[in-house]
Order: structure tokens, then sequence, then C-alpha cells
């Protein structure tokens, strides 16, 4: 497996969501890069609790050296991420790699989740990413630096995953199977295919705003180790790393990083709360 570092200067990224937290992390280190940013979120009105819009989602990504076009829009409506694929090939010629990193996510027990809840993650989360994939994969084939990373973790078929929380796992491990199944039908066009997932609990907003949320995240790393780590791998060469589910701490040691205490959100702290799934 490559990690051979190169820039993401001029390319187009499709991604889902973005407006705030991890995606827009990751979107900022590309666009860091100089890279485009079209980016299909439903974000118009800050959220009470979540700070960040496509509006100032955009101002941050263009304050990186990145272009940036926000389509206010839903991953679940085939109808919105046409339109997405569109505004991405009319305004910057094509798209060169796909995020999918729009997410819903519901803890709860079999008999405390709602269908509504229930449909809305495998809705967002599994054919979501799908969808995405399948929308821009004409203008993927076109590119020579394609990729599609997708923010889910490896299948651990521990069925521990699944009795803690078999509706978000079957949701989280569907968008896996869509990086291990188009990572084998497309490696003969040169796609690169992969998932990312955090080893340890990420400082978010999402996180802070849970019961003991900030003393959950002063356990946790910044989001820079994420979007650091889908650099990584979005840099390498999509013919040499496909078909990976990865964890953002090894790629990143893999590549070189030495320091993965400077991500650490309490300066210092080693004693960090590992994500699940792994």
């Amino acid at each position: 497996m490559t990690t051979e570092t190169f820039s993401l200067k001029g390319r187009t990224i499709l991604m889902s969501g973005g407006s705030r937290g991890i995606g827009l992390a990751i979107a900022k280190r590309a666009a860091a890069d100089g890279a485009n940013i079209v980016f299909l979120a439903k974000t118009v009105q800050a959220h009470d609790k979540l700070e960040g819009t496509v509006y100032t989602a955009r101002a941050e990504m263009e304050e990186a050296g990145g272009k940036a076009l926000p389509v206010v829009g839903d991953v679940r409506n085939d109808d919105d991420v046409a339109r997405a694929v569109a505004e991405a090939v009319e305004t910057f010629g094509g798209i060169d790699i796909v995020i999918n990193n729009a997410s819903a996510i519901d803890l709860s027990k079999t008999p405390d989740l709602s269908m509504k809840k229930y449909d809305l993650m495998l809705d967002i989360n599994a054919r979501g990413s799908f969808l995405m994939a399948k929308t821009a994969l004409p203008h993927l084939m076109k590119s020579d630096h394609a990729h599609i990373l997708t923010m889910s973790p490896p299948l651990n078929l521990d069925p521990k995953w699944a009795g803690m929380h078999v509706g978000y796992t079957m949701s989280k491990y569907a968008m896996s199977l869509v990086t291990l199944g188009l990572a084998e039908e497309l490696k003969e066009h040169g796609i690169g295919v992969n998932s990312l997932w955090p080893a340890t609990l990420i400082d978010t907003a999402a996180i802070r705003a849970m019961p003991h949320g900030d003393l959950l995240a002063s356990k946790g790393r910044s989001i820079e180790i994420v979007g650091d780590a889908a650099h990584a791998i979005l840099t390498s060469d999509p013919r040499e790393l496909t078909g990976k589910f990865l964890v953002d701490e090894e790629i990143l040691t893999l590549k070189g990083e030495e320091d993965l205490g400077r991500y650490a959100t309490t300066p210092g702290n080693t004693d960090l709360i590992p994500d699940i799934f792994l």
C-alpha cells in the first residue's frame, strides 16, 4: 500500500454533508491544497446546539485556500444528488473524488428504536452512500486520480457491536459494504475505494452536546486527525490503495506521522476513549 503524497490542487471533491465537524475538517484540509469542494448539505440555518451552515462552511473552505460550492439538498433525494453532481461538473469540469460523509446516528436498543429513525439511518447512511457513488461514477471514470472515501468502520463481525445497537450497526456496516463491493467492482478502472474510521472519540459539537459531552470530548482527539488521515488516503495512488478499511492513526503512522499526541484534545492525555466498532 502506497502513501506517497501528491497535492489535491485543482481536484474536485463531491461530499455529502460538510457543514460542520469531521466533514468540514476533511474539506478544509483538501482546500488547503487548493481543491474544489462541492458539498451537498441541508443546514441553511444554524442548529440551536450545533454551529455551522452551508454558508459558514463555504467561507471556511475558501479561507483555507480552496474553492467551495454548497448545494442545498438531501442525500436521500435522487434529484438532489443528481443536481449536486451536475453542478460539480458544470462548475469545475468533472469529479475526481466522492466522500460519503453524511450519516445519521441513533444508538437505541431495538425496543426503543422507532422505525422512522431506523429508516432515516438506512436511507442516509446506506442508500445515500451508494447513491452518491453511483451517480458520480460516470465522471469518476474520466478522472486520472479517482477515489471514493466512505466514513464507515471496518466490518467487525464480533456480535458485540450488533448487540449494542443493531439498527445503527446495520446502517454503518451497509456503508462499509459499499466500500467492499465497489472496490472489487471498480478495481479494473483504477478507482480507489476505501473507508476511514477514527480510533478514538473525536471532539465535535455533536459529542459535546451529549450528556457529559465535555468530559467525553476531553478524552478524545481533534477533528484535524481525521482531516489529515483523509488527505493521506486521497493523495495516495488509487490503483494501489483500494478496498481498505483504514483507521486514522494507522494510516498516519504508516505515512510517517510520529506525534499523534498533538491531536489529543487535552494536551498530554493518553487516556483516550476508543471509538466503537474497533
